[in-house]
């Protein structure tokens, strides 16, 4: 177990009910840190359930927020990240978890739509931009100190057929890592992100539902991407959120504090570099 108590950790995009958000959320909370919580607003299909990742927190003993935004719109991450302060008075780790929903995004480039390939990256590369630099600017102005945890993906790694907005997006969280940890080293922020595999949540039902082929239900594409990740794996099995919530308990720990700009790889080792 790490020691966060006495911390304050804002995560984004924790509202799906078995989403790494979530699983994030909870284990920051379990090793003592009080954490805010950010999604979209309610009524958004399976991303409202904010409120339940509250009382789950509160239910660890720890002290938790809601807070409604979309990372993309810089005006709403300003009041995101003042509301927090406003609460909690500090902000020690920021997990940058928001992400575009997949879908239409997912298709070869010569029939990707320029307004599917911007959305992605307004919100998964533009929000991680924005806040990183509304975060960043609080631990800069208190005196250093504090950890970033950028989510990128295993895709962030290395190019999938039908998935390169996705992909332009999450290599660009991992540049975009690099040069923000070597900006911040001195002030002893560390910054890291984390590369998971495919993960059996929300998301993956709206990826199955595009990619299945002419003769192949949504159901069946699901299952067969499930089984796929499983046989990749050298550990066999896939990639379960609380795999990724327990490296980011560890980054966000002072047991990682001589680590910064790492990529992380969490997939077990379906991809080895």
């Amino acid at each position: 177990m790490y020691n966060l108590g006495g911390k304050v950790a804002l995560v984004t995009g924790a509202a799906g009910a078995a989403g790494i958000g979530r699983a994030i959320a909870l284990r920051l909370a379990q090793e003592g840190a009080d954490v805010a919580v950010n999604d979209l607003g309610e009524g958004l299909g399976f991303r409202a359930g904010l409120p339940d990742v509250v009382r789950e927190i509160e239910a660890l003993g720890a002290r938790s927020l809601a807070v409604y935004a979309d990372v993309a719109q810089a005006d709403q991450v300003e009041r995101m990240v003042a509301e927090t302060l406003d609460r909690f008075g500090r902000i020690d780790i920021l997990v940058n978890n928001a992400g575009a929903p997949a879908g239409r995004d997912r298709v070869p480039v010569i029939d990707l739509a320029e307004e599917d390939f911007d959305l992605v990256q307004r919100v998964n590369v533009k929000g991680v931009f924005l806040c990183c630099r509304a975060v960043a600017r609080h631990m800069l102005e208190r005196g250093g100190g504090g950890t970033i945890i950028n989510i990128s993906s295993i895709a962030g790694k290395y190019g999938v057929a039908r998935f390169a907005a996705y992909c332009a997006s999450k290599f660009a969280v991992r540049g975009f890592t690099q040069a923000l940890a070597q900006e911040l080293g001195p002030q002893q922020i560390t910054v890291y992100a984390i590369c998971p595999g495919l993960i059996a949540s929300e998301r993956i039902d709206d990826m199955a539902a595009v990619l299945a082929p002419p003769g192949l239900d949504a159901s069946a594409q699901r299952e067969q991407m499930i089984s796929t990740a499983t046989h990749n794996s050298p550990l066999g099995r896939m990639t379960e959120q609380e795999d990724v919530a327990k490296v980011a308990a560890f980054l966000a720990s002072d047991q990682s504090d001589f680590m910064t700009g790492a990529s992380v790889n969490v997939d077990g080792g379906f991809h080895m570099d």
